[in-house]
């Protein structure tokens, strides 16, 4: 009879999870001051000064328009936390808009085996470039 070989033996455990979560958590905890806004359904760790790719907004901006964000979840100036619930009251982060674009293609196909069937699809997502300038 074959030997089994045990399942002990044949899974192999990688840390990569951790590392990148210390990775990014070094990389926020260098700067001085740090908000997490929502925009555009998702949630980002801003820093003053830093370049950002987000959604696009509605509306019309023109280069070095002021956006402001007011659903802020997290602002932390290096002593102190303020965590909101869901927000913070009165909390802003003013940004400065820089540009607007679309991402690379995505091609969506469909199809169906045996019936000769295929459609494809191009997608390309627009996105707003901000400058985030300071918190409130």
């Amino acid at each position: 009879m074959a030997k089994l070989a045990s399942p002990e033996k044949d899974i192999v455990k990688k840390p990569v999870a951790a590392k990148v979560v210390k990775k990014a958590v070094s990389s926020v905890s260098e700067a001085s001051e740090i908000a997490v806004i929502a925009t555009g359904g998702k949630q980002y760790t801003v820093t003053p000064g830093q370049t950002l790719k987000i959604e696009k907004l509605s509306g019309e901006f023109k280069v070095g328009d002021a956006i402001v964000f007011d659903k802020v979840l997290l602002v932390d100036n290096g002593s102190d936390t303020t965590i909101g619930t869901p927000y913070i009251k009165g909390a802003e982060v003013k940004a400065t808009f820089q540009g607007a674009g679309r991402a690379a293609k995505l091609l969506v196909m469909k199809y169906k085996q045996k019936s000769r069937y295929l459609k494809t699809n191009g997608h390309r997502q627009p996105f707003f470039t901000v400058k985030i300038e300071s918190f409130k």
